[in-house]
């Protein structure tokens, strides 16, 4: 349990940091932070090898997606211009968000539909919290663009935990990450 908590937390204060950093137009500041929880996640994980190939893949796969939405006016990141690709600091939250598909998110292990329904919902809920923060804003209609993200996010996510299925994983930090300090006997 402590593992979970410890991988949401960084999970947590790295989207805070990226999506406020974005709206305060310290956008590298907050990927900055993110970036270095990846490494902090690298550091603890008992298995690095195999965390490697799925950030990869989640920085691949939000790249693309994000780039798209923002392109084709689904998504405007405040301060970033259309054409361009996704902003560094949307991209160090995919990196961080495949940080979680081992650990915290691992219950959806082979939930493919289940995984889909919470991409429906939760990606447009994410970027609906971005966008009171200021981080973002929807192309009009909003309830359109919300409807797109929800449709992209029902097929990332289960792509993204199929990919953490093939590539295996435990979902622990090391021990002395999470255990508690040894007893000294006199």
């Amino acid at each position: 349990m402590k593992t979970l908590l410890l991988n949401l937390g960084l999970y947590q204060i790295g989207w805070f940091a990226c999506v406020v950093g974005a709206a305060w137009g310290m956008g590298s500041a907050g990927a900055s932070v993110a970036l270095l929880l990846v490494l902090v996640h690298l550091a603890l994980v008992e298995e690095p090898a195999r965390e490697w190939p799925l950030l990869v893949a989640a920085l691949g796969m939000g790249l693309v997606a994000d780039t798209l939405h923002a392109r084709f006016g689904i998504l405007e990141f405040v301060g970033h211009e259309a054409g361009e690709l996704a902003p560094l600091w949307i991209l160090a939250l995919w990196l961080q968000f495949g940080t979680v598909l081992h650990f915290c998110m691992r219950w959806l292990s082979g939930r493919y539909r289940l995984a889909a329904l919470l991409g429906l919902v939760g990606g447009p809920l994410t970027f609906l919290g971005g966008e009171r923060l200021g981080a973002v804003a929807f192309g009009e209609p909003a309830a359109l663009s919300l409807a797109i993200l929800g449709l992209s996010w029902a097929v990332l996510l289960p792509t993204l935990v199929a990919i953490a299925d093939r590539l295996g994983g435990r979902g622990r930090y090391r021990p002395f990450a999470t255990s508690a300090p040894a007893r000294v006997e006199s």
